[in-house]
């Protein structure tokens, strides 16, 4: 059984067992003045069960559904360091190459950015499709509240235009080697 005060259990598990106690004792107390009849151990043990349990759901992994580097554009992929991160604009996922001043704007591949759209960011520019090991390695150090946390890596890159001077350049990310997160 959880007990706050057991010696041979870390911090952070005394900690969360002395939430779930101060949250037992809250649900007991509430149900009581709504259901006066009921066995309120059983009933704050379910409820405390499912909020614990809530947050322990692995996430899933998804395959790419659209293909980055396409025959068509194979030729122009590089390999580059750079730091991948949220920010705020579109589109929401960018890539600066270290050592440079350019941006990449990330997408998830040829199909899914049409420049002569009437609007060609109204597609996947907020969450595009990204190698498997970089969505985990966003999901793995996801703070609580707001955009996951930087990643530097090497990423293989493959332009989706050609690049501008002073503008950010449509890419998106192929592969993604010697990643490690920004903490």
């Amino acid at each position: 059984m959880c007990h706050p005060e057991r010696p041979e259990r870390s911090a952070g598990s005394r900690r969360i067992c002395g939430c779930l106690y101060a949250l037992s004792y809250w649900l007991r107390s509430s149900i009581r003045v709504i259901i006066p009849h009921v066995n309120y151990s059983a009933i704050s043990l379910l409820l405390i069960c499912a909020v614990s349990l809530a947050g322990t759901v692995a996430p899933t992994a998804t395959k790419r559904t659209i293909s980055c580097k396409t025959p068509a554009i194979s030729a122009s992929c590089y390999w580059t360091h750079g730091r991948l991160r949220y920010g705020n604009g579109t589109p929401s996922l960018r890539l600066w190459k270290i050592g440079t001043h350019r941006i990449l704007g990330i997408y998830s591949g040829p199909s899914a950015y049409n420049p002569a759209a009437e609007d060609p960011d109204q597609g996947d520019n907020e969450n595009p499709q990204l190698p498997e090991n970089v969505m985990q390695a966003f999901d793995n150090d996801r703070p609580p509240i707001g955009p996951p946390n930087p990643i530097f890596g090497d990423f293989e890159v493959c332009p989706l235009e050609p690049e501008k001077p002073h503008t950010m350049q449509a890419s998106c990310v192929e592969a993604a080697k010697n990643i490690v997160i920004d903490r």
